[in-house]
């Protein structure tokens, strides 16, 4: 029978999988994601992902949130007494260029994969800062730029695709085409506890927040280039049983590999995530907090679920 594994460069190092974890030489390019994909710290190690931080200002001045010390209660504490959100801000291009400039000594091109367009500058301060190295003869040519089309695990899962093909031995083309399949594949939703921060934020119209703190509705949305609600129910314990359905349906369509993100509620997601685990079968490719410029928006209580299939993540790679 014919392989349907995709061709790989001659000559290229493939990854060893060894019970769920990945070892290999370095690997022929690169792969780029930012903060806002939310990943461990040890995942994006291990996977040899470079991750670029956003910035953040509770009024104090620019924070990298790569930097972030985990303390949300004070953090929203800040955000309540000021009656706004944290100032966000992109990766500068100087960010791009310098981290561009190191991985090109070591790889043959780069594929970053990136925040929504719709959400956030920072694929545009990527693509200017390749546009520089590239006037400057120094290789800026060479890396690809992918709006994920969102963020969070949405973003993340498409991040760990790439991560895997590159590892595998994938060209740039192989790569990128990978995570486009990622990027197609891949769902995630999200349940606010209230809509406040996203009035704060300017995401929604303020007659919105108002029709969900006057009834007590529980807002569930997807964030793609906008943060776009599908569905409001009354309480939160409606809220995250329908989360549960919706990663179910999921399930039942093929989607085998899945993540859990939260910001401020720990005990939820370990709850969340052990009713998804004995549904699906298998661990949580990760659980992991929401960074900073994301929870600004989103206020404390939040909790976000999704999931692709294994050949949609890691193809003939798994």
């Amino acid at each position: 029978m014919r392989s349907t594994a995709p061709a790989r460069r001659a000559g290229s190092r493939r990854a060893k999988p060894c019970r769920g974890s990945w070892r290999w030489f370095v690997a022929d390019v690169a792969v780029v994601t930012d903060s806002t994909a939310c990943l461990p710290r040890a995942l994006a190690a291990t996977l040899d992902i470079t991750v670029v931080s956003l910035y953040y200002d509770l009024g104090g001045g620019w924070l990298r949130e790569s930097e972030f010390d985990g303390d949300f209660g004070t953090f929203f504490a800040e955000l309540d007494a000021s009656k706004s959100v944290a100032k966000t801000s992109p990766p500068r291009v100087e960010d791009f260029v310098a981290v561009f400039e190191r991985l090109l000594q070591q790889h043959s091109a780069i594929v970053a994969v990136l925040i929504s367009s719709g959400l956030s500058e920072t694929c545009s301060m990527t693509r200017q800062a390749a546009a520089r190295l590239e006037s400057e003869g120094r290789g800026g040519e060479r890396v690809m730029v992918i709006d994920s089309a969102g963020a969070a695990g949405q973003l993340g899962l498409q991040a760990l695709a790439a991560a895997r093909a590159a590892a595998a031995g994938e060209n740039a083309t192989g790569v990128t085409a990978v995570t486009r399949r990622a990027r197609q594949e891949v769902r995630q939703w999200v349940v606010l506890d209230t809509l406040e921060y996203l009035r704060r934020g300017g995401r929604i119209g303020g007659g919105a927040a108002w029709l969900g703190s006057a009834l007590d509705l529980k807002p569930i949305l997807v964030l793609e280039s906008q943060f776009r609600a599908v569905e409001r129910v009354r309480t939160r314990k409606r809220a995250v049983e329908r989360l549960v359905e919706l990663m179910r349906q999921r399930r039942g369509v093929g989607a085998d590999r899945w993540f859990v993100q939260h910001a401020d509620a720990r005990e939820d997601a370990e709850r969340l995530a052990e009713r998804l685990a004995e549904m699906f079968g298998t661990e949580p490719e990760f659980i992991s907090e929401l960074s900073p410029v994301l929870a600004t928006h989103t206020g404390p209580g939040t909790l976000v679920a999704g999931g692709l299939s294994s050949a949609a993540l890691e193809g003939a790679y798994g």
